[in-house]
């Protein structure tokens, strides 16, 4: 069972649960700049809808590239952690050496920004 994470976009996610190359379930939702708050509830709920357990996934792919600077940070590392934790394979769905890493136990993918992040300099006011 493999599960589908993409929050490239800051306006939605998509979410899918494959078994080898059935889709058993794609979910596309809106969910402006709340990616944070929404996936791990739609990913929780998809599976219950099919009635599946999370321990059921045995393998991640994610999207890592593209889109919005911090949604897609959420998805990789959404991803990543959960397959850390289940001791599972995470990969990415844009596959470049240099953008994933491995030890001997464990590989993560980072994502792969296609400009760099427009992060403001914080003003700082004088007295």
């Amino acid at each position: 069972m493999t599960l589908y994470i993409n929050t490239a976009s800051y306006e939605e996610i998509i979410i899918g649960l494959f078994a080898g190359t059935k889709t058993l379930a794609l979910k596309k939702f809106k969910a402006p700049q709340q990616q944070a708050e929404k996936l791990l509830p739609a990913i929780a709920s998809l599976l219950k809808s099919k009635r599946i357990k999370l321990s059921a996934i045995k393998k991640i792919i994610v999207a890592n590239r593209g889109g919005s600077f911090t949604a897609l940070r959420i998805g990789v590392i959404t991803a990543n952690a959960l397959a850390y934790a289940l001791q599972i394979s995470v990969e990415a769905e844009f596959p470049s050496p240099k953008k994933t890493k491995k030890t001997s136990t464990f590989a993560i993918v980072e994502p792969d920004y296609e400009r760099e992040p427009n992060i403001g300099k914080p003003k700082i006011s004088t007295f």
